[in-house]
């Protein structure tokens, strides 16, 4: 077959095919097309889920008359100058209205602030028609019908009315999060409409479009972050760990403006989240990065969705390390959706726990430590040094006194704790956790407070204790590591044999001796000698695919960490063990000293709050 050139119509619609999955798809565009506008007022109108109907208008700065033929041509763009590197509006390519234009039948209506009058344009499957005069306010109007008239087996691949209307406003929402200012409105023929009224530019109005978007309950349980490295700047919000979701949904981020689905940057966030959050768990954040637009590419994707960092180890390295800053920084504090579920379930007929967000059967109690790991941990005892100021006596899988530094004297005789026993010092009312007061069903501490009621799970809060000063112990030094008899040899790609022999001197950090053997090879002398008997050419091989995707070896420091976790878990204090007044007073004390002690290492809550306002309402004082 001789070659040929393809049609104007035919090159639009193949474009089409990679731009214009869906009607949400056009949303994105044409709502993109209003903000590089300067819209301030942008109305989505829909009907059949947006493919009967799609209209978008705007109070931008319109198309003048003679541009409007411009406007539905193919890379024709307003937006983009000859550097392709220096891109500072959402869109750029000029394929979106040709694209649409296509598949549909659209119709373009404009009027700038000088104009008489406003004109349109119109595309029927390809096809343009003249420029006439029209009734119309400043701004713009796109009307897009029959979506996908043209190619009708697009058609056969939608989902259900519902389900793209749905995809629709989810659009819009994420798009809201990054423009406060601007008012958003979407309606569709059950007049079911979402409407974001603007605020400010600044951070109170962030906060407030965060709120609308994704609730109270979010900005409840939110923290700050604001955080700056090599001229790249990262800000938002971020949610407690134990404020969490069983999906990732609610993770929104923003690269100059533009929302983005990153897998890097989503990786980053779980690294940030790894102690604190269990694996079926997902944080909650609203995320904005800011920085020289030469120094990220966003021409990745016909969608734009995805981007690539000119250093992308560096702007992980900012998202892990400002997340688990203000983590750390956070000091106790509670969700208030834990007690918000607490104080519905005494209501009849009230809420439960799960529909409040609070998922207590999502996280595994207690880790049990398999064979292999119990013999690990032997190992990792007998390897370390007494000198090393750090001891995990064999009669224990972990003596928590030489850590903790704050002795809880659990082996002694201890006493049933007992409400009002012991005087309660208003200091101590003063503190974040109050005083104990008693001790029910030989688990649960009750403390109070100035205003609140505390109830904390006693070995839910030691393990955290246990594992935050175990860690400490681990990474404040190398870890000890086992001469294998005979080196393992790795066959690998010489690329993937390359990056693990870069990152050598790290591994050696955690007990993984690596050096090349060969183009195409990794010899393996040592490993963590805490790990014990281990698939070694299996976790080479991880590292390798990890440090491949995010330049960084995090899978060896989580299995560590794994570990570490287990021998927390084991070496607290146990649910069934007696207190006495003092020792859940020191316990309580330590909480408020230790970064992320509001859930234990499998994520669970470590305790509970109940303002002394909502107990009063629950029995009718207010």
């Amino acid at each position: 077959m001789a070659i040929r050139q393809l049609s104007e119509t035919v090159v639009n619609q193949i474009a089409a095919g990679e731009v214009i999955e869906r009607p949400a798809s056009v949303v994105k565009e044409l709502v993109e097309n209003a903000l590089d506008a300067g819209a301030t007022r942008i109305e989505v109108v829909t009907a059949g889920g947006g493919l009967s109907l799609l209209r978008v208008t705007d109070n931008g700065h319109g198309v003048p008359e003679d541009e409007l033929a411009l406007a539905i041509s193919r890379h024709c763009t307003s937006k983009l100058s000859d550097d392709i590197h220096d891109i500072r509006s959402l869109g750029f390519r000029g394929e979106a209205l040709p694209s649409i234009g296509s598949v549909s039948r659209l119709t373009l209506r404009s009027r700038t602030a000088d104009a008489d009058n406003a004109y349109e344009i119109g595309v029927d499957g390809g096809r343009v028609s003249d420029t006439r005069p029209a009734p119309g306010n400043r701004g713009t109007m796109v009307e897009v019908r029959d979506l996908f008239f043209a190619t009708p087996a697009r058609l056969k691949f939608m989902k259900t009315e519902r389900a793209e209307t749905a995809a629709i406003t989810e659009v819009v929402r994420r798009i809201a999060i990054a423009f406060p200012h601007v008012r958003f409105q979407v309606s569709g023929p059950d007049r079911n409409m979402l409407d974001l009224p603007g605020f400010s530019r600044d951070a109170d109005g962030q906060l407030q479009r965060v709120a609308q978007i994704m609730g109270k309950d979010f900005t409840d349980n939110a923290l700050p972050v604001d955080a700056e490295r090599n001229d790249v700047r990262l800000f938002g919000h971020i949610s407690l760990p134990s404020h969490s979701r069983a999906n990732a949904l609610q993770q929104y981020v923003y690269v100059n403006g533009r929302p983005v689905r990153d897998k890097m940057i989503a990786s980053a966030i779980r690294g940030a989240y790894m102690d604190v959050l269990p694996r079926d768990r997902h944080a909650i954040a609203a995320l904005f990065i800011e920085l020289d637009p030469a120094y990220v590419d966003v021409n990745v994707h016909p969608a734009k969705a995805d981007v690539r960092f000119r250093d992308p180890g560096g702007v992980r390295a900012l998202i892990v390390g400002g997340l688990r800053q203000v983590l750390a920084q956070a000091g106790i504090r509670p969700a208030t959706s834990a007690a918000d579920a607490m104080a519905a379930a005494f209501r009849p007929g009230g809420a439960t726990p799960e529909s409040r967000g609070y998922h207590p059967s999502s996280y595994s109690y207690e880790a049990r430590p398999s064979q292999a790991q119990a013999g690990a941990l032997e190992l990792y005892r007998a390897s370390l040094s007494p000198a090393g100021g750090f001891s995990a006596p064999s009669q224990a899988p972990f003596d928590t006194r030489a850590p903790l530094q704050a002795a809880l004297e659990i082996g002694a005789a201890s006493a049933d704790a007992r409400a009002n026993e012991t005087p309660v010092s208003n200091d101590l009312l003063t503190k974040p956790l109050g005083a104990a007061r008693a001790q029910v069903h030989e688990n649960y501490i009750v403390a109070q407070t100035e205003d609140s009621l505390v109830i904390v799970d006693q070995h839910a809060a030691h393990e955290r204790l246990v594992y935050e000063a175990l860690k400490n112990a681990l990474h404040s030094r190398p870890l000890a590591s086992q001469m294998l008899l005979i080196p393992e040899i790795v066959d690998l790609p010489a690329d993937d044999a390359e990056r693990l022999a870069t990152h050598s001197e790290t591994l050696a950090r955690f007990g993984l001796g690596v050096e090349r053997f060969g183009p195409g090879a990794i010899a393996v002398r040592e490993t963590p000698a805490i790990l014990g008997e281990t698939d070694v050419s299996q976790l080479v091989r991880d590292l390798a695919d990890e440090i491949a995707d995010n330049d960084t070896a995090d899978t060896l420091k989580e299995r560590i960490d794994a570990i570490a976790a287990t021998m927390a878990c084991h070496g607290s204090v146990r649910s069934g063990r007696r207190l006495r007044a003092e020792e859940m007073n020191a316990l309580l004390r330590q909480m408020e000293a230790t970064p992320g002690s509001g859930t234990c290492n499998h994520g669970r809550p470590t305790y509970i709050e109940l303002r002394l306002s909502d107990i009063e309402r629950l029995f009718g004082r207010r």
